[in-house]
């Protein structure tokens, strides 16, 4: 395993559940997290990532923009939603620390975000497409919300048998890393 490669922490794992803080420094070290976060999410395959999947309880995540006219990547620092529309609609999600379990998720269909760029600049961001549900799912990241929280629990408990065999596999992978 490369030294700069950033491991998903898996259903289960405490880690998880924590708030994330708050970004006060803006820095290099600040700019390779969110590069070696990047990495890690087009490599896992994913859309979007939120520095707690990784263990690192910040206030940041990474998203894959596919509005034309922008950068393909964006990275929020501190992100808060500000605003959502009223209309909602269900969409299948799933999630990189919940590998093979989808359900549909009710969200907003349109946010406002407001968070920092890389270098501290306060920015915002409004969405009502497929970049609506990154932002909404992965700032829950931040607070310690796994899309599962916002199933009923019929549904959570259709889906109990891949999510005990997850919490397994997160008890391993965290015996893993503490023996390194």
């Amino acid at each position: 395993m490369r030294e700069d490669h950033l491991e998903v922490l898996l259903y289960g794992s405490p880690q998880l559940r924590r708030k994330s803080e708050e970004i006060t420094v803006f820095d290099d070290d600040l700019r390779r997290l969110a590069r070696r976060m990047e990495t890690c999410m087009i490599e896992e395959r994913g859309i979007g990532l939120a520095a707690p999947q990784v263990g690192v309880h910040r206030r940041m995540l990474i998203a894959e923009n596919q509005r034309s006219g922008g950068p393909s990547i964006l990275c929020l620092v501190n992100p808060e939603v500000v605003e959502t529309s009223q209309e909602k609609d269900k969409y299948q999600e799933g999630c990189l620390s919940l590998p093979e379990v989808f359900a549909d998720v009710m969200r907003p269909v349109r946010v406002r975000v407001r968070y920092q760029d890389l270098d501290g600049r306060e920015q915002e961001i409004e969405d009502d497409d497929i970049l609506a549900r990154i932002l909404q799912h992965e700032i829950d990241h931040l607070e310690g919300v796994l899309f599962v929280d916002h199933l009923s629990m019929l549904k959570r408990r259709i889906l109990s048998k891949k999510l005990k065999e997850l919490s397994r596999l997160a008890a391993a992978q965290a015996r893993e890393s503490s023996s390194e």
